[in-house]
């Protein structure tokens, strides 16, 4: 794959049944870099992020047509390992989701579903993962507690570490802070800002002002088609298309 791209899309259209979700999407995302998909309510942005880690293989009837490609391979080939993906591909969701276990069984969990049985190199890592994602010094106290106990600030960073752990290469949060207050968005953010530096970041959100902080370049979706890609900078300051300039701008959406 060309250098510096660590995803890409290619004529991607997706359906729900009958009903066309995408249409001819391409994008490049760049590896070590914040990739914001910004746009309305039910323009696809979710569905795309999803696509990205065989997420929508999940729903019936689905189609998809065109290639997501990873490191130039196409990851919804038939011989392609879809729980290999998941594991290069990790996901953070909306809502923060810990399992009803400890804070460190959370982290052990998805070492152990991926094979990891040496108890010192996962106590290694549940603590690695912690640190980076900002979390080790409020909670290396209480491991052993219930995750569900945690702030829902907290409860997302767990999640976040709980990806890491496993030693993705991509990260898509979907709407990561749309729970959170606004202390924690800023943690979560500023958490952002530290993970590109080793990892290749999407993130779907609803927040302008939070795409314009974090990502260095942004997709404007609308309608199920990805109207304009560039440079944040570009996009917030000087877009191209002028839905997308409505669209920031707050006349619809």
């Amino acid at each position: 794959m060309d250098n510096g791209i660590r995803m890409r899309a290619e004529g991607v259209n997706f359906y729900y049944g009958s009903r066309p979700a995408l249409k001819d999407v391409n994008l490049d995302i760049q590896r070590s870099q914040v990739t914001s998909i910004i746009g309305p309510s039910g323009c696809g942005k979710s569905t795309f992020i999803r696509l990205l880690n065989r997420m929508n293989d999940l729903v019936p009837k689905s189609r998809l047509e065109g290639k997501i490609l990873l490191d130039g391979e196409d990851i919804h080939a038939p011989e392609t390992d879809v729980v290999e993906i998941r594991r290069r591909v990790g996901m953070v969701f909306q809502k923060p989701n810990p399992f009803p276990k400890s804070i460190y069984e959370n982290i052990k969990y998805g070492l152990e579903i991926n094979g990891l049985r040496d108890k010192s190199l996962i106590e290694q890592r549940v603590v690695e993962s912690l640190k980076k994602a900002a979390l080790w010094d409020e909670v290396k106290g209480r491991l052993y507690e219930s995750a569900l106990r945690l702030s829902g600030g907290q409860q997302q960073r767990l999640c976040i570490a709980r990806c890491l752990a496993v030693e993705p290469e991509v990260i898509l949060f979907d709407e990561p802070c749309a729970s959170l207050d606004p202390i924690s968005t800023s943690r979560i953010e500023e958490l952002l800002m530290e993970l590109k530096r080793d990892y290749t970041i999407v993130i779907v959100t609803h927040n302008m002002q939070q795409a314009a902080r974090v990502s260095g370049n942004t997709a404007f979706f609308l309608l199920g088609e990805m109207v304009e890609f560039g440079r944040t900078q570009d996009i917030f300051t000087k877009p191209r298309d002028s839905r997308t300039e409505a669209y920031i701008t707050g006349r619809f959406g």
